[in-house]
């Protein structure tokens, strides 16, 4: 008998017609959910190498700005959430000591819950940030590299900044079929106390299986850009934007 499961499998990385053995999932099916396993895992325990990050963005001539939360490691910053979403002493003074004036747009960059996410796609993701800017144009602050951050750490670096908007990249959660998936956060007018319903995300950048940086890049620069025209993000803001221009 044709089961049609097997054939929307072409379609999705979900786990659906795995088959059966007896109860069980049969020995390769059970074998590939222990390796996702393992891989969502080690995303979430490897350190991000931010020194060799910062390098790479210099080399393409942004100007990076390694900050830091007061998380100790990687399961402190499991353990507790609420040290992620602020900067540590130190930190908070470089940018107030800064004194530049105000941006258009405060762009971090963590590792958030997937180290592996930025390692392999974070920098190509930033060029084509930084791309569509240039291209509204925006005027984007130093790069700020934190390290174990929380999404609404950029409320408080968007604010410290002046920024009309904060925009974070971030490592997502792993799931058991993707392990390396990056998402976008933007908010308007950044400042500490921000919720998450004054935010918009695009999430599932991880090309090829994901979505492309390019396509990412182009949302968030219309999303931006709408943004600022309407004075509002999050709920507020909807992704009306017209098929042709993500193509």
């Amino acid at each position: 008998m044709n089961d049609p499961w097997h054939n929307l499998r072409r379609f999705t990385q979900a786990r659906i017609a795995q088959g059966h053995a007896g109860c069980g999932l049969p020995t390769e099916a059970s074998l590939d959910f222990e390796l996702a396993h393992a891989l969502a895992r080690d995303a979430i325990h490897q350190p991000w190498d931010i020194e060799r990050f910062a390098e790479e963005a210099t080399l393409i001539g942004l100007e990076p700005l390694c900050l830091s939360t007061p998380v100790a490691g990687r399961v402190q910053y499991l353990q507790r959430p609420d040290l992620g979403r602020c900067l540590d002493e130190v930190s908070r003074q470089t940018l107030l000591e800064r004194q530049q004036p105000a941006v258009d747009v405060a762009l971090v960059i963590s590792n958030g819950l997937s180290s592996i996410a930025v390692e392999r796609h974070g920098l190509a993701l930033l060029k084509a940030i930084v791309a569509v800017y240039q291209d509204i144009p925006l005027r984007c602050g130093p790069v700020c590299l934190v390290p174990n951050a929380r999404v609404a750490l950029a409320d408080q670096i968007g604010a410290l900044l002046n920024a009309r908007l904060s925009v974070i990249v971030v490592g997502e959660r792993p799931g058991l079929s993707a392990a390396d998936s990056l998402g976008i956060y933007l908010t308007y007018a950044p400042q500490v106390g921000r919720t998450d319903a004054e935010r918009n995300c695009i999430s599932n950048i991880r090309p090829p299986e994901g979505m492309s940086y390019q396509a990412a890049a182009a949302k968030l620069a219309y999303l931006s850009y709408e943004a600022l025209q309407r004075g509002l993000s999050g709920v507020g803001l909807k992704d009306d934007m017209p098929k042709q221009l993500l193509d």
